[in-house]
């Protein structure tokens, strides 16, 4: 059978399995493990099973080897660690507690200072959905109480969430940088103006619901004074010291990301323990759910190098490249055809599960054009941003619904995210056709 039959077929078995719900690491070694003992076996015309034993377990283990003892994927449990260590030590909801002081007066300001509060938390934590939790347990109960409208109180969260996929340190750009081989240093400078403009979006869409309908926001009784404005900003530093340690470091070359990771780590746990926010107990609890959630991520990880491995081998990506070079569409067509691709998938399946499973096909068609691979990776976690929060399976949304329980029901909270969809497509449309946003940072890099 001809290798790129099989991996065609392949390719549809995995669609098949994920709708079924089969989890995707297993869904993609499994598929990849049989078909490509399948090529091995079909290679010399009949059908020869012992003959592809060998290659077969040598292609599996090789590849998954290599991935785990990559330097670069060392950076995601560090990061996770920095979010769930930072949320115990209680820097993470003091940029959350600054921002309402000082914007509580404004209408719709603890919507805005939620939207704000998921953009700090995002410059530590790296994590989409670990943001949309947190920060849905701290901020979505309490505009409720204040008489907010459902969906503007569940919304605001659930889309000020999806910033922790593109404000670094991302686990995403991570992931794209390590699969397609370029500097995940750059993936995260490239990643913080569209991350910046997509939050002011997200105030933006907030002021105008509120001046629109203002019974959704009904105006704040709480007054601050100008010395407590000044000390809930100052108790923020922390978080600010981070981010600049981050941002700043991997800017002025002085870390890699890598470096920048365990530097924060080790900074905030002795921020929090100075501070006295930190115990031992709340340490451990920080490593175990690290260890939980990047098991996780390393066996979906594990599982797509083996696919990628075997994509290679079919000679499946050549065939799609070929085939797009002969229609000859531009790149304005090219990349309307991938956005629709990422946002038909968004809707059904996870971020992780869509960019291991399209990469292997997407860069080869993306370089064969001869764009920039740091801006592609901006277009892509982008869009798979806007999955987060897109209809019927908005990864954010749900979790959100968890925490708000029967105060919310999903078509509410959906309903409230329809404005923010707006938005986030509309800064996708300003990252297309304007690569700069993404590459200024990035191009100033030593």
């Amino acid at each position: 059978m001809d290798p790129a039959t099989i991996g065609m077929i392949a390719f549809a078995a995995v669609l098949i399995l994920l709708a079924l719900r089969v989890p995707i690491a297993f869904t993609l070694a499994a598929v990849a493990t049989v078909a490509t003992f399948f090529i091995f076996a079909f290679r010399t015309g009949t059908f020869m099973p012992e003959r592809a034993i060998r290659p077969t377990t040598s292609m599996v283990f090789s590849n998954s080897f290599d991935l785990i003892h990559s330097y670069n994927l060392s950076m995601i449990p560090l990061f996770v660690a920095l979010g769930h260590i930072a949320y115990r030590a209680e820097i993470t909801t003091k940029i959350y507690h600054a921002a309402k002081v000082w914007l509580t007066r404004l209408p719709g300001g603890v919507a805005m200072a939620s939207v704000v509060g998921c953009g700090g938390f995002s410059a530590i934590t790296g994590s989409s959905i670990a943001c949309a939790s947190t920060m849905g347990r701290i901020c979505t109960p309490e505009m409720m109480r204040m008489g907010y409208d459902n969906r503007l109180a569940t919304a605001s969260v659930a889309a000020g969430g999806t910033l922790g996929s593109l404000i670094p340190p991302s686990v995403l750009f991570i992931i794209y940088g390590i699969f397609t081989e370029t500097s995940i240093s750059r993936l995260f400078l490239a990643g913080v103006l569209p991350g910046l403009l997509t939050l002011l979006g997200f105030v933006v869409v907030i002021a105008l619901w509120v001046w629109r309908d203002p019974s959704v926001a009904p105006p704040s009784d709480e007054r601050f004074t100008p010395r407590q404005k000044r000390e809930a900003a100052l108790a923020a530093w922390p978080a600010v010291m981070l981010f600049v340690v981050i941002i700043g470091g991997i800017y002025g070359g002085i870390f890699t990301a890598t470096e920048a990771a365990a530097v924060c780590v080790a900074a905030t746990v002795l921020i929090g323990v100075a501070q006295r926010k930190l115990t031992w107990d709340d340490l451990w609890q920080s490593f175990r759910e690290t260890c939980i959630q990047t098991s996780a991520i390393f066996l979906i990880a594990a599982g797509a190098k083996i696919f990628v491995a075997f994509i290679a081998l079919t000679g499946v990506a050549p065939v799609i490249v070929n085939a797009v070079t002969a229609a000859d569409p531009s790149v304005i067509v090219l990349m309307i055809c991938i956005a629709l691709i990422y946002l038909l998938l968004g809707m059904f399946l996870d971020p992780i599960g869509i960019m291991v499973l399209t990469l292997p096909l997407m860069i080869p068609l993306v370089e064969s054009y001869g764009l920039n691979l740091i801006w592609f990776g901006v277009v892509v976690i982008k869009l798979l941003e806007i999955g987060l929060i897109t209809p019927p399976v908005g990864l954010n949304v749900f979790v959100i619904a968890n925490v708000v329980g029967k105060e919310a029901p999903i078509d509410r909270i959906f309903a409230g995210i329809a404005r923010f969809l707006s938005i986030d497509i509309l800064v996708l449309i300003l990252i297309m056709a304007f690569p700069a946003i993404s590459l200024l940072l990035p191009e100033g890099m030593p």
